[in-house]
């Protein structure tokens, strides 16, 4: 199972798009919206990630946020396996303990 963390792992999607009219605004939130009802979660403004279990389902889902994109901004895909999403440093400010970082879903079998 420990081998498991290795081919497992999280799509990053980082984004700037532009917001300086009403139609680039609309834009931007249907972008977002995509990621959303695409699995992500918002790690901070503009960073979103995605549990992948294989890197088969990583090309997936970086070929499907090319499909939601806007005609202007910029966009970044990264690709972190699980054991390195797991070494994470998560601080909220100087005064509160290191956070842990999210998990892998569970999966779910059906045979």
């Amino acid at each position: 199972m420990e081998n498991l963390k290795y081919k497992m792992g999280w799509l990053v999607v980082f984004f700037d798009l532009p917001v300086g009219t009403a139609e680039e605004r609309r834009r931007y939130a249907d972008f977002r919206k995509a990621l959303l009802q695409d699995g992500y979660i918002m790690i901070q403004f503009s960073v979103y990630a995605r549990a992948c279990v294989t890197y088969d389902r990583v090309l997936t889902h970086s070929r499907r946020v090319k499909t939601f994109l806007p005609p202007e901004g910029n966009v970044r895909c990264l690709y972190v396996t699980n054991i390195q999403w797991e070494k994470t440093f998560i601080y909220y400010g100087r005064s509160t303990p290191l956070i842990e970082p999210e998990k892998l879903p569970e999966q779910l079998l059906l045979w």
